[in-house]
């Protein structure tokens, strides 16, 4: 039975792909994820703040002024907060690649095309196999239109595309107007994959100390739902690779993906509630569960349920639409 895969043009043994998190911050954490069978590991990110921070030697006087605008300065964490800086961050790709023999994917996120993209080129030189861009941005601006977003994001992309020559997949979110047309902007501007998709994290409000708090809940399986449907409405439309992200906490789920049209698919929260040895067992169902429905090869299965097969995928999404809400009453008089 042939599980290989190609993602961003690395050739796996498999499509399970441990997806950032804090998981790469320990290198024994990181050896027992390759044990476990993982196929390649991202890191964690790399955040543009970090950057630019160092880049303008900011970091001194910011510890230095700190109360005097305590209040903006509460918007992000302080340098001293983040796992790594950015040298850390280097150090810690270079130890990662000595200390394992899959891929590893380092992480840049960021909202703006600048200075700081080109650091990307420092990450292949510490000896990322890949990178992955992360553009984690909510338009708050009622005066910038969709359009403008959409050119930031590929912005973003065009100007890290010019720092390195390894591969370079962009983490979406999927709140643009048009994910399609952007996917397909993307692919043209060089992202060698596309990752679907991006969790925002809804701010907590605090009743009593009236404060708005961070609040992160891992995913769950119904999360997937949203990335099945447009791997499978770009599976065949755009040249980039495809992977899924968030949701994928089984063997099926990671099925699903995969005949929706992704040549990967990233765990994360099933990892950190099971362990890294939970790789193993989702791998070896997904063995089980393709000998069962004779499949002799992941490639078989790969796309078998993407709109490809479709005349009129808007049609079709629609009829679903249609049938899904008609058929609600229905059910629930039976």
């Amino acid at each position: 039975m042939d599980l290989s895969t190609t993602y961003l043009g690395l050739d796996l043994p498999h499509p399970l792909v441990v997806g950032a998190s804090p998981m790469a911050h320990d290198l024994s954490t990181v050896r027992r994820l390759e044990d476990a069978g993982a196929a390649a590991i991202v890191m964690h990110s790399l955040f543009e703040e970090q950057i630019s921070q160092e880049q303008a030697a900011t970091i001194h006087h910011i510890e230095a002024h700190a109360e005097s605008f305590a209040e903006a300065l509460s918007y992000f964490p302080r340098p001293s907060e983040f796992a790594l800086g950015p040298e850390q961050y280097l150090e810690q790709v270079s130890r990662i690649k000595a200390a394992v023999g899959i891929p590893v994917i380092a992480s840049l996120n960021g909202a703006t095309a600048g200075g700081w993209a080109k650091y990307a080129s420092r990450i292949q030189q510490a000896g990322a196999d890949a990178l992955e861009l992360n553009v984690y941005f909510l338009a708050t601006d009622p005066e910038e239109t969709g359009g403008e977003v959409e050119r930031r994001t590929l912005d973003v992309l065009r100007s890290v595309r010019q720092a390195v020559t390894i591969p370079v997949a962009v983490k979406l979110s999927p709140f643009y107007s048009s994910v399609a047309n952007l996917a397909a902007g993307l692919a043209e501007a060089g992202a060698d994959g596309l990752v679907l998709f991006n969790r925002f994290y809804q701010p907590e409000i605090d009743v009593e100390e009236l404060e708005v708090v961070p609040r992160l809940e891992l995913s769950t399986s119904a999360e997937l739902l949203l990335r099945l449907r447009w791997l499978a409405v770009l599976f065949g439309r755009v040249r980039s690779s495809l992977a899924a992200t968030g949701g994928v906490h089984s063997a099926t789920d990671a099925i699903k993906a995969v005949m929706a049209g992704a040549d990967a698919v990233q765990m994360v929260s099933a990892l950190l509630v099971r362990g890294p040895q939970y790789l193993r067992t989702v791998l070896e169902e997904i063995k089980s569960w393709m000998e069962a429905h004779e499949y002799e090869s992941l490639r078989q299965m790969r796309g078998s349920m993407s709109l490809t097969r479709c005349p009129d995928p808007q049609a079709f999404e629609r009829g679903n639409y249609i049938r899904v809400l008609q058929g609600w009453p229905n059910a629930a008089r039976t």
